[in-house]
């Protein structure tokens, strides 16, 4: 059993909430679902249904309250696995949380957008977003020692963080389990759309932005390859990344006339999967795109952290880039209030990189450069950029 960081969650779930597990397929929620249960207490009253079932989408019709009300009697806890497959979901979880507020909740979906369509509105300020994303390094860290983790970093960083991955024993099974996640997994939810019919374009357009992580993407281009118009590329890259398969990062200005803002960059949420898609399984030491692989890693995991380690809660804006017109860069820019922290991504380290436009423009910004010898730092819960290492910080030879 891998550790996954919502494992407590039911010693903090509240009464009257509604708890929405979201994530890609495979990624382990009906696992951590069933994990959740088995530790219950005695007398814990729960069902668990699944969104499958047409006989609870009968029961769960917000047409017939006293049919709801009799599916829920006497519980303490209910639990739907792929919930976005239910009717009107969202009406009757906001009928339940209205008449029966002693009733937790909790339910999931792979379907990020279908089901946050349908839960969003009528269940404003009674919900809590949990995304669960692959593996990552944050997990493993909290009961794994950190000079394991780095053994095995070579191997995370070719093929990715499935739990399904991390359990093959060779790199043949990895490979198999890849191509199968890549065929017939990670797309499903997007093809079952009606004006989505084939997966073969939605293929080839993550190719070409497997093989541009850490570059601008312009959907105008992606558009002229696929022979699309830019507003479908736009709009099938929005499912990708509502889908967890792909998120964007956009440029950072402080409206200086030479830097780039406008564009964006997309990066995979899982390497395994950028290297499937491309057939690209060489170990680091042999390959020419080492340093975006790098980056795309790096990025994610960082991720993952901020989701999992509650940093969220002191960043004013999302991830961002700085880029300039002559081709200066620094990979990633984060602001807490009004500080401005500046990292840049080497796999070997060397000389410091921040360029010096970047420092002109912003000297009171705070800069590191993570590479292969201090990811820790950056990934485990603790920053290089910060005076303390919060949320129990790291060691070298314990773990967190």
């Amino acid at each position: 059993m891998m550790p996954r960081i919502y494992e407590g969650l039911i010693d903090t779930m509240r009464p009257g909430r509604v708890y929405i597990l979201y994530g890609a397929r495979q990624v382990g929620k009906t696992t951590l679902l069933n994990t959740l249960l088995s530790r219950l207490p005695s007398g814990y009253r729960f069902r668990l249904e699944s969104g499958d079932n047409v006989l609870v989408h009968e029961r769960l019709s917000p047409g017939n309250f006293q049919d709801i009300f009799r599916f829920v009697e006497g519980l303490d806890l209910l639990v739907i696995d792929e919930a976005q497959r239910i009717p009107e979901i969202g009406r009757a979880l906001k009928i339940l949380t209205d008449h029966r507020p002693e009733l937790s909740i909790l339910i999931s979906g792979s379907s990020a957008f279908e089901l946050a369509g349908q839960v969003g509105e009528p269940l404003t300020g009674r919900k809590k977003d949990l995304p669960l994303y692959p593996l990552s390094l944050f997990e493993l860290g909290r009961k794994q020692p950190v000079f394991e983790l780095d053994r095995r970093l070579e191997d995370f960083l070719v093929y990715g963080m499935y739990p399904a991955v991390l359990c093959a024993g060779t790199a043949a099974e990895k490979q198999e389990i890849l191509q199968e996640l890549a065929g017939s997994y990670l797309l499903k939810d997007i093809l079952e759309l009606d004006r989505i019919k084939s997966s073969k374009v939605l293929l080839d357009l993550l190719r070409l932005l497997a093989w541009q992580i850490g570059s601008e993407v312009s959907h105008t281009e992606l558009g002229q390859k696929l022979s699309l118009d830019k507003k479908t590329v736009a709009r099938y890259v929005d499912l990708l990344e509502k889908a967890y398969v792909i998120y964007q990062v956009r440029g950072f200005s402080g409206n200086a006339r030479n830097e780039i803002s406008k564009k964006s960059k997309y990066y995979f949420f899982d390497t395994g999967i950028r290297n499937v898609l491309i057939s690209a399984f060489n170990p680091p030491a042999q390959r020419n795109d080492l340093g975006h692989l790098w980056e795309n890693f790096l990025m994610s995991e960082r991720i993952k952290t901020r989701q999992y380690a509650g940093m969220a809660s002191g960043f004013t804006n999302e991830p961002r880039f700085w880029r300039t017109w002559e081709q200066k860069e620094v990979d990633l820019i984060e602001q807490r209030g009004e500080a401005l922290f500046a990292y840049e991504f080497k796999w070997k380290k060397g000389p410091d990189s921040i360029p010096e436009a970047f420092r002109r423009s912003y000297p009171q910004a705070r800069c590191a450069v993570i590479s292969r010898e201090n990811w820790e730092e950056f990934l485990l819960g603790g920053d290089p950029l910060l005076v303390s290492h919060g949320n129990g910080g790291y060691t070298r030879d314990g773990g967190a």
